[in-house]
């Protein structure tokens, strides 16, 4: 843990001497000479940007309301057909930022990245249009999911940072973003130096924004990071973001070697190894609750097995994932197909034989329950809010306990 401000003896020596010279005007020159020191050393500090405490509490225009963030990815324009709106913020996932900070705008030579040219198209506009019809604020992506081009983007922090910037501030007021959402994903255990350099690269994209009065940072980051030793360390980077959305899914994923629940609620430590429950008690203890914003799937996966047991061994490369829209459409054909619910994670699942290859089949996937009990813990816990990935997965039904929960 990085702590950014030094010791202020000083102060608390102050605030005695001006206790004590309320009834002994005798040293009332001595209290008048000890609030200028203060007051010298205060101003100093909030000087050296680079040194202001951690646990410093930003105000933040969101903390007076549940957030419900749907991030809407690029590729999902033709089946995100909602209307959605039980959303307060609608994020367009997104931008790819490169190991120098700047935007990708290239794939290569031929073609155009498609997050840039969506974005630049104006296919977006009606969408965005709609979201602040409907009173919602709109947040920008930018992403990178590459180890070694992570490495390079934090080598050179600052500077790095401040190309990103001058890049994405204009291109935030241009189609009215207010709010930049970070998705840094590196997947692997970081030394000090590196943690200490991104802590530096998201100070540097919070002096930007504040400078330029161009809205609000937000960051994603895998609950891992609350138990292990990974790039993000979010002690440090509290003061620096308005709200972290913590990805709390994936506890299966696709290459996953036995099938399972993709965002237990609970079961960690018995049947599961870590669950949603824990991940956001881990998180309170070192966050503002009102800056925890609960990631919540509305996808899950499907594998190949060996067995039509639950969590059967998976057979290697045969995951896919299986949005609930997905699913909801399996059982509208599938005649075999018996839904059961592993209890502790509050997650349904499928388990069926393919007639044509006589191989068993086993899908987890949330549901309009998953969504009820993953919202009323987060009510209980009294969260920032939430955020669903992604928009365009949802099928009739999940999305109908939202409209209960902003209330």
């Amino acid at each position: 843990m990085y702590h950014f401000a030094p010791e202020r003896k000083e102060d608390d020596a102050c605030l005695r001497m001006v206790q004590w010279g309320v009834v002994k005007n005798s040293i009332i020159g001595i209290v008048g000479l000890c609030i200028g020191i203060g007051i010298a050393v205060m101003v100093y500090s909030s000087g050296l940007d680079r040194l202001r405490s951690p646990v410093e509490n930003i105000f933040s225009p969101f903390s007076s309301k549940k957030q419900v963030i749907g991030f809407f990815p690029y590729w999902a324009q033709e089946t995100a057909t909602s209307d959605y709106s039980s959303l307060t913020t609608f994020a367009y996932f997104g931008l790819t930022v490169g190991s120098d900070g700047a935007i990708v705008k290239m794939n290569n030579e031929q073609e155009e990245n498609t997050g840039w040219h969506l974005l630049n198209s104006g296919a977006l506009q009606d969408r965005f249009s709609l979201a602040k019809k409907n009173g919602q604020s709109l947040s920008l992506v930018v992403f990178n999911g590459v180890e070694d081009s992570i490495h390079q983007l934090i080598s050179d922090p600052r500077a790095h940072a401040d190309t990103l910037m001058n890049e994405v501030i204009p291109i935030m007021k241009k189609h009215g973003f207010t709010d930049l959402n970070i998705d840094i994903e590196s997947t692997t255990e970081a030394s000090d130096e590196a943690r200490l350099h991104f802590t530096e690269f998201i100070q540097e994209i919070r002096k930007s924004m504040k400078e330029q009065n161009a809205g609000t940072v937000t960051i994603d980051v895998s609950p891992i990071v609350l138990v292990k030793k990974y790039l993000v360390d979010v002690p440090s980077i509290t003061s620096f973001v308005d709200q972290i959305v913590f990805m709390t899914y994936d506890y299966h994923y696709q290459g996953s070697s036995v099938s399972g629940p993709v965002a237990p609620l609970y079961g960690g430590a018995t049947i599961s190894e870590f669950d949603v429950a824990q991940a956001m008690q881990e998180a309170i203890k070192t966050l503002p609750k009102e800056k925890i914003i609960m990631g919540i799937p509305l996808y899950g996966y499907e594998w190949e097995t060996i067995g039509d047991t639950p969590r059967s061994a998976v057979i290697p490369g045969s995951g896919l994932a299986a949005s609930n829209r997905r699913v909801e459409n399996l059982f509208k054909e599938c005649t075999t197909c018996t839904l059961a619910e592993e209890k502790e994670a509050i997650e349904h699942y499928v388990v069926y034989k393919d007639e044509t290859t006589h191989v068993f089949h086993q899908i987890y996937f949330p549901d309009i329950k998953s969504m009820q009990a993953k919202l009323q813990f987060a009510t209980d816990l009294n969260l920032g809010g939430v955020a669903l990935w992604a928009l365009g997965y949802e099928g009739s039904t999940i999305l109908n306990p939202l409209k209960d929960y902003k209330k």
